[in-house]
């Protein structure tokens, strides 16, 4: 007998229509809400726009930080010394994800034979999380060449990229002990009762975890790692970075384009790596709701 046919049946797509209905409103109300977003955008950007170009000395800002002749000029030497900046994130970020690392299960240790590893440690973090990593590079770069201790480099732009990687790793340290703090006192437990030793234990077990969960946070430090390369330009001297080269134009021909050069240079790394990190967010997200569904 069919659902029509059968006695007391109510009508056969009610219970069905109504999921349908709620789901067509709340895309309505969703392509609405889009809509209202997109036009308030649109007209508070057309806003700002009209009040810019109708201000008094537009004219003149623009030829001071958009002018095609500077940026001719200038762009070809930024972008060659913006080599630098990327060399100078690839030596840096693998030396600091291992040394933080060491920070890391330094501090994470337990017990009174560890206490003075932790407290080196948590000094160490501290001091480096709390002094302006620009004052770091300025310090190092300035100070240690001036001793003269034989043997040692006297490269402003060396000192520099040593003080970015003792900044650096204070704060992605902090990161990694986090990671490791999140996984669950059982997982460790567990590999104790299986014969596991305290370091087996956290090599094998904790940190394999630890980094995997905190890999997005690891790449927002490194996406401002990569912009505070140009912090080396304070102390660079006769290397000059994309930012000093573009300082160095800007003085030559009394105009600010090169230094939006040098930031264009910038963007082009930072916003692919923002939108990564962001793909690792979403991916991490789900993964989570796929554990707890």
């Amino acid at each position: 007998m069919s659902p029509i046919e059968q006695p007391g049946a109510g009508p056969p797509d009610e219970g069905s229509r109504r999921p349908r209905l709620v789901g067509d409103l709340w895309r309505q109300e969703g392509a609405k809400g889009v809509a209202i977003a997109v036009l308030s955008t649109v007209v508070v950007l057309g806003g700002i726009v009209y009040v810019v170009l109708h201000s008094t000395y537009w004219p003149e800002f623009r030829e001071a930080f958009f002018s095609r002749e500077a940026f001719a000029e200038s762009f070809p030497d930024v972008l060659e010394a913006f080599r630098r900046n990327v060399v100078y994130f690839l030596v840096a970020e693998p030396i600091i994800l291992v040394w933080a690392l060491v920070l890391a299960v330094l501090r994470s240790l337990r017990g009174p034979v560890f206490f003075p590893l932790r407290l080196l440690a948590t000094v160490y973090v501290d001091l480096f999380r709390g002094i302006p990593t620009l004052l770091i590079v300025y310090l190092l770069g300035f100070g240690i060449p001036t001793l003269g201790i034989p043997g040692l480099p006297t490269g402003g732009w060396f000192w520099g990229l040593v003080g970015l990687i003792l900044s650096y790793s204070a704060y992605v340290a902090e990161v990694y002990r986090a990671g490791i703090e999140s996984v669950h006192p059982s997982q460790t437990a567990a590999a104790r009762a299986l014969g596991l030793s305290r370091w087996q234990t956290l090599r094998h077990v904790v940190i394999p975890q630890a980094v995997r969960r905190v890999v997005p946070p690891l790449m927002n430090d490194f996406i401002a790692l990569q912009k505070d390369t140009a912090l080396i330009a304070t102390v660079s001297g006769m290397f000059p970075e994309a930012f000093l080269m573009s300082q160095i134009y800007q003085s030559s021909l009394f105009n600010f384009t090169p230094i939006l050069g040098a930031a264009l240079c910038f963007l082009v790394i930072t916003i692919p790596m923002t939108r990564f990190t962001d793909w690792l967010l979403e991916r991490q997200r789900r993964r989570r709701q796929a554990a707890v569904a």
